[in-house]
């Protein structure tokens, strides 16, 4: 990592026309046109880089072949499953994708997390040369709206949370001349500060358009707005002199459950529309929540109250029995049946096992993942949903 420099916390006044561009063929679709739904599938990609982010922290690159290329066009904010065998127990991880679209690899970062087995093992054991099952990508954490000319977006991220907001902030500035993006960005102390020199290297680029401001919670910093932990007070401080919500078009918020809440509120009480905020977890603030890495064996003892689930995957349809008393999801259900049943972090952050509700009624005990409009229009997260009428039917492949 190249010597600490925060960088300066305003945007220089100068002529956007003079910043640089490297606007490239394969990224001149336009931005809000947007990955085509498409049924989540693992492909085996093999490891073309792992660097070193931070102490606790690395970027992960994968190489895509040329035949697998439309699987893993992507837009920006959105993120990959990753499969792999660790110590023989199968695990799925859900990360962000970091970097603008490339042409032959795409990357991710992860962030060791205390007792996370998975992020624990990228972190020190994944090299060069592995070969992981890698999902096509997925997640709705992507700009909507129609143009970016002449907008103004704001990111909120902390620790890992800046891992979309990357690829984002690279595309949006990229794209439009016209376009600002503004970034608040905590970490405990600078040390701990994922992607520094890309970020100071994107402020240099894009100096009059690129707002960049470093929180440090453990850190004292030369303007107290900036030094300590983010709270409603301090916020409202932000919103009050460096952000002004009214010429805001549209905000992504990322990280720990308890700031995209504050966030949220905040942003709803000073008259932000809900509409133009966009979220999304990288925890929900229960750590010992049960993963769901596996369906749960159930058994369907004599004379049982049962709920009957069908369900639809890749144009085959199944049906699967469950008690009523075991409180099972329809994701652990189907997958006792159909193993290869779309799912990631199984606590309804990803969204990877998104279903729409053909039939019949549910209730979802979480959800980080869906949009308003989409549960409007019967969307559901298979892992957080439970039947609460006899039979239910939804499908993966709409």
């Amino acid at each position: 990592m190249a010597a600490l420099n925060l960088g300066s916390t305003d945007s220089a006044l100068l002529d956007p026309s003079a910043e640089a561009t490297a606007a490239t063929a394969d990224l001149t679709a336009d931005l809000t046109a947007g990955s085509t739904k498409r049924r989540a599938r693992f492909h085996t990609l093999t490891v073309g880089d792992v660097r070193q982010l931070t102490q606790d922290s690395v970027e992960v690159t994968f190489l895509v072949p040329d035949e697998l290329h439309g699987e893993f066009d992507y837009d920006p904010g959105q993120h990959l499953a990753v499969r792999a065998t660790i110590d023989g127990r199968e695990l799925r991880r859900s990360y962000s994708i970091c970097r603008p679209r490339t042409v032959g690899s795409v990357s991710v970062a992860i962030k060791r997390d205390l007792g996370g087995v998975f992020s624990s093992w990228a972190n020190t054991v994944l090299r060069v040369g592995d070969r992981l099952d890698v999902m096509s990508p997925q997640g709705t954490f992507t700009t909507a709206l129609e143009t970016l000319d002449d907008t103004h977006i704001v990111g909120i991220a902390a620790g890992s949370g800046i891992t979309p907001l990357m690829s984002l902030a690279h595309t949006v500035l990229e794209r439009s001349e016209t376009s600002r993006f503004t970034l608040v960005y905590t970490n405990r102390t600078a040390l701990d500060v994922m992607f520094l020199d890309e970020l100071a290297d994107l402020k240099d680029r894009y100096p009059a358009r690129l707002a960049l401001h470093h929180v440090l919670s453990r850190q004292s910093r030369s303007s107290a707005l900036l030094s300590g932990r983010i709270d409603e007070e301090k916020l409202r401080l932000m919103l009050a002199s460096i952000i002004r919500p009214a010429a805001v078009d549209e905000w992504f918020l990322c990280g720990p459950f308890e700031l995209v809440q504050l966030c949220r509120d905040t942003l709803e009480s000073v008259q932000v529309d809900p509409r133009h905020i966009r979220f999304e977890l990288f925890t929900t603030g229960e750590p010992t929540h049960a993963a769901g890495d596996t369906g749960r064996p159930v058994v369907v003892g004599i004379g049982d109250k049962t709920f009957e689930i069908e369900f639809t995957l890749d144009g085959e349809s199944a049906t699967v029995t469950t008690p009523v008393n075991a409180k099972e999801s329809i994701l652990n259900a189907a997958l006792r049946v159909r193993p290869d049943v779309p799912f990631a972090c199984a606590g309804g952050v990803c969204g990877t096992c998104r279903a729409k509700l053909v039939s019949g009624d549910v209730t979802m005990t979480e959800n980080y993942a869906l949009e308003p409009d989409e549960i409007a229009r019967g969307y559901v997260l298979t892992c957080q949903s439970h039947p609460t009428t006899d039979r239910v039917v939804v499908d993966y492949d709409v």
